[in-house]
């Protein structure tokens, strides 16, 4: 009987280990990519593809990093060449209606 009970008990807690979680990914992945920078080219060929931006803040830190806001995205600079471009939220969120 202490048998059967180990193994009823047993088998109840690892059940719920075994239980796993779904995990959401954000719908940016699913999209095909925007109109945005492409990462490595320079201050010069952004202004001449996306027009002057809203906004122009840094530079900041060693290596300076500036960033340009376009109403659409943000562009992150290092010295004159883009590091990254990432689209508002805002943005996502529309395209995905």
């Amino acid at each position: 009987m202490k048998k059967i009970l180990f193994v009823l008990a047993t088998v109840v807690m690892t059940t719920g280990i075994a239980q796993a979680d779904t995990l959401l990914i954000n719908s940016a992945y699913e999209q095909p990519e925007a109109a945005r920078p492409a990462r490595g080219i320079t201050m010069n060929q952004v202004k001449t593809e996306f027009g002057e931006p809203d906004a122009v803040t840094g530079p900041v830190g060693d290596p300076p990093i500036t960033t340009w806001i376009y109403p659409e995205f943000s562009v992150y600079f290092e010295y004159d060449r883009v590091l990254h471009s990432v689209m508002k939220r805002e943005q996502m969120e529309e395209s995905t209606e």
